[in-house]
């Protein structure tokens, strides 16, 4: 009884840590930047000019190991910059990976 209890703490503790180092690694590989090689400036949106809208849109792109983004999701920022920023990171270009990755972009608008 006490050898099979001893077996199995073992082995739970055995998944535990493998788990734990799993986890690990996926975030780090999350948290990577990785060098931009095209960037393309968005657009002023016309009605932002018209209100003298200024602000830091905040993005997130999902980016394949070929460079190009996967998804782009809008994780902050005004509304009217957002869709302009959106667009322009779609277009960026990353250099090549092994994986994919995540990577976190702040797009600022000033008017000029």
């Amino acid at each position: 009884m006490l050898r099979r209890a001893t077996i199995t703490a073992v082995l739970l503790l055995g998944v535990a840590l493998s788990l734990s180092t799993h986890c690990v690694s996926q975030q780090n590989e999350s948290q990577t930047k990785r060098k931009v090689v095209n960037k393309v400036s968005p657009e002023y949106p016309a009605l932002a000019r018209t209100m003298s809208l200024r602000g830091t849109v905040k993005v997130e792109a999902l980016v394949s190991p070929n460079g190009t983004a996967k998804t782009v999701e809008i994780k902050g920022g005004h509304p009217v910059l957002a869709q302009a920023a959106m667009y322009a990171v779609r277009k960026w270009k990353w250099e090549q990976s092994p994986h994919e990755s995540t990577e976190i972009i702040e797009v600022t608008f000033n008017p000029q």
